[in-house]
């Protein structure tokens, strides 16, 4: 690569980085006002703070709201309830997007291959949690119920390991369970143990009995960025979790170092992800998480969290710390009654 081709690399992502930055919205991280940026990213960047009470901005730039209510990619709506048998923090922004990318989901190279080298990933950490408390449920028999389940990449690997007795795996979108369940009828192997249901979580009844019907394992992988308010969504969730089970996630924190690396670097330069897949305004960090569960609610412990990184032709690895500043997994377990 000579000097001239490096220069233009660097012009061009000069230039993405300012057109992003000039565009994109900032979500407030200090009560009482939103620092809104008045410049791109150079030597004369700015901030200026605006009161909370100020009027409402204009479509293109959603209002910033805390981990509480997160906006939508639109412009802003009422929102009902969580009382309201209506209410959902499905986002139909979201549902369209995932739904055009549904046919490709099971393709290793496709737009979904960063998910299928997250897999191995995800079990590890399920893994480690378990182990981690020594009076655990037995390690055979497992439930799982895998929300948000998408294509069923987690789901099909979940339903294949020895120690699992079920698993549960639900979809608002009936474009991508399609595919999903066509990929699932080529092993019959499966037809015992994966059940997919077209539902969203408000929509799914709650166990009755949470130490019969429970699930000892809830996963919602990649998903909690994507709903329209995600303290309201984990507070549907975690009924399902048995007693002594564990809710297990994945998401993004929302840095300034994530931004650069999901937004401008994976969708816009190395496109190894489908632009608009991400929506920083809606990623959450590690701290809000462990206030909304340890904090806010009762009858949660053991918090667990696993920072990773991928690494174009590397994968995925677990990099101790990397968990403030972009993608990591995280844990919660629901105590014994």
């Amino acid at each position: 690569m000579g000097p001239h081709t490096t220069g233009q690399n660097a012009r061009i992502l000069h230039r993405t980085i300012r057109q992003r930055a000039l565009t994109k919205p900032v979500r407030s991280i200090t009560p009482g006002c939103t620092p809104v940026a008045t410049r791109g990213l150079s030597s004369s960047t700015r901030c200026r703070f605006i009161p909370i009470a100020s009027p409402s901005p204009s479509p293109q730039r959603p209002a910033f709201r805390s981990f509480t209510s997160t906006p939508s990619r639109g412009a802003e709506t009422s929102t009902p309830s969580s009382a309201d048998p209506a209410f959902t923090t499905v986002s139909p922004e979201e549902v369209s997007h995932f739904n055009a990318l549904a046919s490709s989901w099971w393709d290793p190279q496709g737009p979904s291959r960063i998910l299928h080298l997250m897999n191995p990933l995800r079990h590890d950490f399920i893994q480690s949690c378990r182990a981690s408390v020594p009076d655990s449920s037995p390690d055979t028999g497992l439930r799982y119920l895998d929300i948000g389940c998408g294509g069923g990449i987690f789901a099909e690997s979940a339903a294949r390991l020895a120690s699992t007795s079920s698993v549960t795996a639900i979809d608002p979108s009936p474009e991508v369970l399609a595919v999903a369940k066509a990929h699932a009828r080529r092993d019959p192997a499966l037809a015992s143990k994966l059940r997919y249901q077209n539902t969203s979580v408000e929509a799914l009844p709650i166990p009755a009995s949470p130490q019969q019907d429970g699930y000892d394992i809830v996963s919602v992988f990649e998903v909690v960025e994507h709903v329209a308010n995600p303290a309201a969504f984990l507070d549907r969730v975690t009924p399902f979790v048995r007693p002594g089970g564990w809710l297990v996630l994945s998401t993004i924190a929302r840095t300034w170092t994530s931004w650069l690396t999901t937004n401008v670097i994976a969708e816009d330069l190395l496109r190894i992800v489908p632009r608009g897949t991400h929506d920083w305004n809606k990623y959450i960090n590690e701290d809000e998480l462990r206030v909304h569960f340890l904090e806010s609610r009762t009858g949660w412990a053991e918090p667990r969290c696993m920072g990773v990184v991928y690494v174009p032709g590397v994968g995925w690895r677990e990099v101790s710390g990397s968990e403030k500043i972009g993608n990591y997994f995280f844990a919660v377990r629901r105590l014994p009654e």
